[in-house]
This record gives structure tokens, C-alpha cells and sequence, in this order.
């Protein structure tokens, strides 16, 4: 799956973002939105936008000190790539990959609108950033988030997709508050 290109799970979906089953996300006949995951950038006004959200609410979780999430100018590096999840030119959410090093990437910034959860989007994003890691050869993905229980929906998400706890990486600390895990992407079985 190159970058730019929407991912198998959006493809396979019927429009609600999660695997084809049988139509159950409008009345019939209704056109579904037209879906797209796209490099995007975070200077864009709806872009900082979502992304001011993610670090207010990062900052409302997490003791001051041990926020990582990036803002705007952190997103602007060149070893992150931002991407968003549009409906109709609408953006519903973002997430980056960070290079740490030629095998190694970070999962970033990954946060969904809050009218738009529950719909399978940030399982969309998710899907779409491993396969863009695996195409660019990063043989491991890991991240961070937070350990409380707001977080909570985000670490079942991450551990949903084959991500285990691990140690942590790329220069950061241990922290009571932070959740470290990984996916390795060698494996053909690794979540797409």
C-alpha cells in the first residue's frame, strides 16, 4: 500500500470504515461519503485544528511534563509524515509516522474527531499507517500513550491490531502515566 493510496480495510469496508458485512450505516439507497486517506498538511487550518484537540486533551490526561504528542512544528519535521481521514473532504482524523531510524518508526499524533469515534475510523488510520510502515521497510512500529484510563479505548485499539507492551524506545523514560508498545512488521501475520 503506498503512501497516499487508502488502505485495504477503507476498500474492503461498505463506507463505515470497518470490514464489508451487510450495509447497516444508512438508509438504503443512501450514498455513503467519499473516503480518503491522503499525506495532508498539519499547517492546514483543519488540520492544527484537530490537532490542537489532541494535545488539549493529552494535556488534560497526563501530568505536566510527560506530554510527547506533537504540535504543529513537531509535525513539521522532515522524519514525520502527517496523514488524514477525510469523508467528503471533511477531516474526521490524523496521524503521523515518525522515522526513528532506517528499520524503527513511531506512530504520532493519531486522534479521531470526537463526533466521528466509534465508527471505525481511528481502526482505518491505524490500518492505513501500518501498511504505509511496512511499505517504506520499517521492520518495527511502536508508541506511546498514556496509561490512564481515558486512554483506555487507545490501548485496546493498539493491542486490537498486535501491538504488545514493550520497553521504552527512541529516548523516552519509563513513566507511570505512559504506555509503551510494538509491532513488529516482519512477520506476514502482522496487522495490515
Amino acid at each position: 500500500m503506498a503512501a497516499g493510496k487508502i488502505s485495504q480495510l477503507i476498500l474492503a469496508g461498505d463506507g463505515c470504515g470497518l470490514p464489508w458485512s451487510a450495509p447497516d450505516c444508512g438508509p438504503a439507497g443512501v450514498a455513503m461519503p467519499e473516503v480518503t486517506i491522503l499525506i495532508d498538511d498539519p499547517r492546514g487550518s483543519d488540520v492544527r485544528a484537530l490537532v490542537e484537540r489532541h494535545l488539549e486533551f493529552a494535556r488534560s490526561h497526563k501530568p505536566a511534563g510527560d506530554v510527547h504528542a506533537l504540535d504543529v512544528a513537531g509535525l513539521l519535521d522532515h522524519g514525520v509524515t502527517v496523514f488524514s481521514y477525510r469523508a467528503d473532504g471533511d477531516l474526521l482524523a490524523v496521524g503521523a509516522l515518525k522515522r526513528l531510524d532506517r528499520r524503527h518508526a513511531e506512530l504520532k499524533s493519531m486522534h479521531t474527531a470526537e463526533a466521528a469515534r466509534g465508527r471505525g475510523i481511528g481502526r482505518a488510520m491505524l490500518a492505513h499507517l501500518i501498511g504505509v510502515a511496512r511499505d517504506r521497510g520499517f521492520r518495527r512500529l511502536s508508541l506511546k500513550t498514556g496509561s490512564q484510563p481515558a486512554f483506555a479505548p487507545a490501548r485496546s485499539l493498539y493491542a486490537s491490531a498486535g501491538f504488545t507492551p514493550c520497553r521504552p524506545f527512541g529516548g523516552y523514560r519509563p513513566s507511570h502515566s505512559s504506555t509503551f508498545m510494538t509491532l513488529s512488521l516482519e512477520s506476514p501475520g502482522a496487522a495490515a
